[in-house]
C-alpha cells in the first residue's frame, strides 16, 4: 500500500509500504477514506521537534473496517467507523474513567495519512458510524474532526468549566481554536471571544458562534480582551500550545478563573510558566491532551442530529499523493486545516 513518509524537515514522500494485517485476537485492519493532516505535524514538519525520518505520519483516521480479529465484538468488516489520534483499550483503570489518552495498553498510530491503518485494540479504539449515514459525505466530512481537533477542543471547553451563560475567552485561530468556539457554544456560552491573528479564520469564528473577536498581538490583546471581559474571563481556552499562548491566556484569565489548555506545548519549558500570577489570583489550570474517545459518542450524536458541524475548518482536501502539498498549505498558512482522501 502506498503511505505518507517524513522524509525530513519541508519534506514528507509518499512510499509503498506493508499493507497491514491483524496480528492479535483484539485488532482489526481499516481501509482509510478519509484522513487529515493537523497542527501538531507541523511541528516536526518545521524541524521544531524530534521525528525519526522515514517514520510514517498522520493519527485521524476514518474509514471502513476490513478485517478483525476473532476476539472483536463492536464492529465486522465493512463497518464505517472513524478513530481517536491515540489507541486505547477500553478496559484499563484509565479508559474506565473516560481518560483514555492514558491507556495502560494504548498505542500511537503507525501513521494514518494512508491507505490502510490497524490497531491493536479495535473494541476500545473504533468508533462504529450508523449504517445509515456510511455513505453520507456531508456527515463524514462533519464527523471527521471528532477523530482529533473537534474532541480537543471540546476538552478545552469542558477543562475550563464553561457552563450556560458564560463568557469564554478561545487563544487561538487554528482548527483546535475554531473548534473550541463550537464547544463553547454547545456547552452554552453566551459570549464567546475569540483571539488570533488571521482574517479569515475569525471570521470563521464568528459563524462558529463568537461574539468578539480579537486581533490585536502581544499586551495590546491582552488589554482588549481584558476589556471586553471587564478585567478578564473566568474560563479561558488555550488551544495553541505556543509558551506565549499560555502567557496570554494566564493574563486574560480573571482571579478565580480557569485556563482549559489543549494545545500541545511547545517552547513552554524554555520559557517558564508565570506560576506566581496563577498561585497571586487562584487561577486554575486544567487540561492536557484531549481524551476524544471519552466525548466520541456524545459529539457524534450532535452531529447526526444536525446540532453540531464542525466541517468548515476544511478549507482544503488532497489525495494521497497531495499529502505533501497538503502540508505546505497548513504550514504557510494557506489552509485552515486539510482533509485527505486517499
Amino acid at each position: 500500500m502506498r503511505a505518507a513518509v517524513f522524509d525530513g524537515p519541508g519534506e514528507i514522500g509518499i512510499e509503498e509500504v506493508p499493507t497491514p494485517e491483524v496480528e492479535s485476537p483484539r485488532a482489526a485492519v481499516v481501509r482509510v477514506t478519509h484522513t487529515a493532516v493537523c497542527g501538531s505535524d507541523l511541528w516536526f514538519y518545521r524541524g521544531e521537534s524530534d521525528r525519526e525520518t522515514g517514520s510514517r505520519v498522520g493519527h485521524e483516521p476514518m474509514g471502513v473496517v476490513e478485517a478483525v480479529g476473532e476476539d472483536v465484538t463492536s464492529v465486522e468488516p465493512g463497518d464505517r467507523v472513524l478513530a481517536p489520534f491515540v489507541i486505547s483499550c477500553g478496559r484499563c483503570e484509565f479508559c474506565r474513567k473516560g481518560l483514555h489518552t492514558s491507556c495502560v495498553n494504548g498505542d500511537s498510530w503507525l501513521g494514518a495519512q494512508a491507505e490502510y491503518v490497524s490497531t491493536s485494540e479495535a473494541d476500545g479504539t473504533l468508533v462504529r458510524v450508523p449504517d445509515r449515514y456510511a455513505d453520507d459525505e456531508a456527515t463524514l466530512q462533519a464527523l471527521l474532526p471528532l477523530t482529533d481537533v473537534m474532541g480537543t477542543g471540546h476538552h478545552a471547553a469542558v477543562s475550563a468549566g464553561v457552563g450556560q451563560g458564560d463568557t469564554a475567552v478561545v487563544v487561538g485561530d487554528g482548527a483546535v481554536g475554531l473548534c473550541a468556539v463550537l464547544a463553547a457554544r454547545r456547552l452554552g456560552a453566551e459570549r464567546i471571544i475569540a483571539m488570533g491573528h488571521h482574517e479569515d479564520r475569525l471570521a470563521l469564528a464568528e459563524e462558529f458562534g463568537a461574539t468578539q473577536t480579537v486581533t490585536e498581538r502581544g499586551e495590546a490583546a491582552v488589554e482588549r480582551a481584558r476589556e471586553l471581559t471587564y478585567g478578564g474571563g473566568n474560563h479561558v481556552l488555550e488551544c495553541v500550545g505556543a509558551a506565549s499562548a499560555m502567557d496570554t491566556a494566564i493574563e486574560v484569565c480573571r482571579p478565580g478563573g480557569t485556563v482549559g489548555y489543549v494545545g500541545v506545548p511547545y517552547g513552554v519549558d524554555e520559557s517558564g510558566l508565570d506560576v506566581f500570577t496563577m498561585f497571586s489570583d487562584n487561577i486554575t489550570l486544567s487540561g492536557g491532551v484531549a481524551p476524544v474517545r471519552a466525548y466520541a459518542e456524545e459529539l457524534m450524536a450532535d452531529v447526526l442530529g444536525g446540532r453540531l458541524d464542525p466541517s468548515p475548518i476544511f478549507t482544503k482536501t488532497v489525495d494521497l499523493d497531495g499529502v505533501p502539498e497538503g502540508y505546505r498549505a497548513m504550514d504557510e498558512r494557506d489552509a485552515i486545516k486539510v482533509m485527505v482522501r486517499p
